[in-house]
This record gives structure tokens, C-alpha cells and sequence, in this order.
């Protein structure tokens, strides 16, 4: 994941203290001595997430690791898990960047990949969806992704380290909790062949925006970030030709699925689409069709045929 100086960066690791966490942080510390710190997001949505806070940092006092804990300024809204992560991965880059940091490290494992695997085929996704959890996501490390959650938890008991067991992964009224308990049920499926699936999807999706990126390069008007251009494309790569160019016309616009297709089957019908505060429009000339992405205005115009497609 890391080039030949990686033995002289600094890490930050995500510690829940759950027994694959602490299992990391032990493993960190052992390679890296003087090169680790911890940090423990306590959200306070249930009893007792500050006493396994105050253990987490009971530990890295003995082991002489700086620890941190930290919570989010104001009670989280929406969807509980997914503004739960979402707080959680700011809040430990506000601590990263704060310290001087190279990188965030967490303890996701096989079992968690194939979580994510499986929830996504639910969900329908494409290559970079089942590419599920990434190895590497920017300045975020996930160093365990063979290894399964048994073997961290000997690891743990094996070396006297503390740990707890988080009850909301057992509560079912979590989708990923009632997965958890039907596939820790099942022979069929092994993590660790899921896990190496993942990864090779991952290497596929990065291969295909990398073949995009060239392509776009190519194209005689490549710099005007609102043009897009269809040269008989296949679907996948048409796909990601109109999400790149729209994201580089708004970089918060995240666009997939179902969403996606519609806009691109609105394009091809020479129908405007809006998504998000962008508008794409056909132009036809001697080169055949291409479209323009250009800003929305503030009022939807009355009538008219266009198509409004909204992002998700």
C-alpha cells in the first residue's frame, strides 16, 4: 500500500476498542514504536461508549501511546450509521492533520469485506461497489483486510489485551448486524477468497478511470471540463465519462445507479437533463452529437422538455 519510506511516517490509528482494533493498535505499536497514535470517536449514542473511551486510553497511557479521544460538536442527524461514519472519518482527519500525520489506519477484516460484498450485491452495484472496502482510500489504511475477525481476537487474548464487544453490532435493527449473524451461520462463502475478490475489483475499477482519463485526454477539446463526448463507448465507459465530467463541474455531485442511467438515457434522447445545479445539453454539428454541462439557473423555466434527474 506504501512506498520504501513508509517505515518512517507517522500513523494515526482508529481505535474503538473493540478486539480487531485493539489487535491493530498492539501490531502498530509493536512495528513502529514512537511512530503511533491513537484515537477512540466516542458519538455517546449508547450507555457505556465513554467507559470503553476510558479504556482505550487506560492502555495507550500504560504502553506510552498518545491517545486521543474524540466526539462530534453536535448530535448527529439522518441515517444513524451512515452520519455516524461520516462523523467519524472527519472527525479523525481534523485529529490527523492536527498532529502531523501521514496516515489513518483501521481495522477493518475480511468478514467486514464480505459484509460489504454481499450488502452491495443487494444494492445492485457496478465494479467500483463491489470493490467494497478499499485498502487504501486516500490517507486511509486498512491493513487487515485477510486477515478474519477469529484471528484477532486470539491475537487479543493471546497478548492480555483489553477489549469490549460493541452491542450494536448485534442489535438487529441494523441491516449490517442481521447480515452479520446470517453469515457468521454459513460455510459457503469464505472471507478471505471475498476479501481477495475485492481487491482484484478494485485493481479493475482503477484500471477503467484510468483507461477514461486517457481517453478524455485525447479529445480535441479535453480542457473544456463541460463538454462530453460519445465515440461509440462501451456503457461502462460512457458511465464514467458523464461522472467525471460532472463532478468536475461540481465535485459534490455523486451520481450511480439507476440515477446515472437516467441522465445518460436523457442525453442520448437529445433531451436536456438536470442533475443536481448542472444542466447538460445536446449539440448536434459535423462531429456528430456532443453535450454541455453548464450551470442551472436559480427557477425552473415553466414548460419545456426537459428532464430533471436528481442525484443520490
Amino acid at each position: 500500500m506504501l512506498g520504501p519510506d513508509w517505515q518512517r511516517l507517522d500513523y494515526g490509528v482508529a481505535v474503538s476498542g473493540g478486539p480487531d482494533s485493539m489487535a491493530l493498535l498492539w501490531l502498530m505499536a509493536s512495528l513502529l514504536p514512537g511512530q503511533v497514535r491513537a484515537a477512540t470517536v466516542d458519538h455517546g449514542l449508547r450507555k457505556g461508549s465513554d467507559e470503553e473511551a476510558r479504556m482505550v486510553s487506560g492502555f495507550c497511557a500504560r504502553e506510552h501511546i498518545p491517545h486521543a479521544t474524540l466526539a462530534p460538536p453536535a448530535p448527529l442527524k439522518g441515517s444513524l450509521q451512515a452520519a455516524a461514519r461520516t462523523e467519524r472519518y472527519r472527525l479523525l482527519e481534523e485529529w490527523r492533520q492536527a498532529n502531523a500525520l501521514d496516515h489513518i489506519v483501521t481495522a477493518h477484516h475480511a468478514d467486514d469485506q464480505l459484509e460489504t460484498i454481499v450488502m452491495r450485491l443487494n444494492r445492485s452495484s457496478g465494479v467500483g461497489g463491489l470493490a467494497a472496502i478499499r485498502a487504501r482510500n486516500g490517507v486511509v489504511l486498512r491493513p487487515l483486510l485477510h486477515w478474519r475477525r477469529a484471528q484477532l481476537v486470539e491475537l487479543a487474548l493471546e497478548n492480555d489485551l483489553p477489549f469490549v464487544d460493541d452491542p450494536s453490532n448485534c442489535d438487529n435493527r441494523f441491516d449490517r448486524a442481521r447480515l452479520r449473524h446470517a453469515l457468521r451461520s454459513q460455510t459457503a462463502l469464505d472471507p478471505e477468497a471475498a476479501a481477495r475478490s475485492a481487491g482484484w475489483l478494485a485493481e479493475a475499477d482503477d484500471a477503467i478511470d484510468w483507461a477514461v482519463e486517457r481517453l478524455i485526454a485525447s479529445w480535441p477539446d479535453a480542457s473544456d471540463i463541460a463538454v462530453i463526448r460519445d465515440e461509440r463507448y462501451p456503457p461502462e465507459i460512457f458511465r464514467r465519462i458523464v461522472t467525471q465530467r460532472l463532478r468536475a463541474n461540481d465535485p459534490g455531485l455523486a451520481l450511480r445507479g439507476a440515477s446515472l442511467d437516467g441522465v445518460i438515457a436523457a442525453m442520448k434522447d437529445g433531451r436536456r437533463a438536470m442533475v443536481g445545479a448542472l444542466l447538460i445539453d445536446a449539440v448536434r454539428g459535423l462531429e456528430g452529437t456532443i453535450w454541455r454541462v453548464s450551470p442551472a439557473p436559480r427557477r425552473r423555466p415553466p414548460g419545456g422538455g426537459q428532464s430533471r434527474v436528481s442525484e443520490t
